[in-house]
């Protein structure tokens, strides 16, 4: 099952949803009305091979409990992820088994040829 988390609240997020193709098989999930699971966020790191590159070091809360001053394991990037939505990188798209994290330009044109 192809899948893209977000944030329904985010302007960069609703502007790649309306840019993806129109015949895209996506389920949607919106990470703050519907947090994620343990289980997803095992599978996400199955797919990355790390929770650090799952965690947003642009979230405000990173920069207001002064986490870049601390040295953050793997599993204090799955806790945070867990505990707060905003920590998680957004978007991330599974497709076809492939994990795409971030919204950068480069990504999201792997994204649009994953979903063509």
């Amino acid at each position: 099952m192809n899948k893209i988390y977000y944030l329904a609240s985010c302007d960069t997020c609703r502007k790649i949803i309306k840019s993806l193709p129109k015949d895209h098989d996506l389920v949607f999930h919106d990470i703050k009305q519907n947090p994620i699971t343990v289980e997803e966020l095992e599978e996400m790191y199955r797919l990355s091979g790390s929770y650090e590159a799952l965690f947003s070091k642009k979230a405000q809360l990173y920069k207001s409990m002064d986490l870049k001053n601390k040295s953050l394991t793997e599993d204090d990037f799955k806790k945070y992820i867990l505990e707060h939505y905003t920590f998680l990188s957004r978007p991330v798209f599974i497709i076809n088994d492939k994990i795409y994290i971030g919204n950068t330009q480069q990504n999201i044109i792997q994204v649009m040829k994953a979903l063509s």
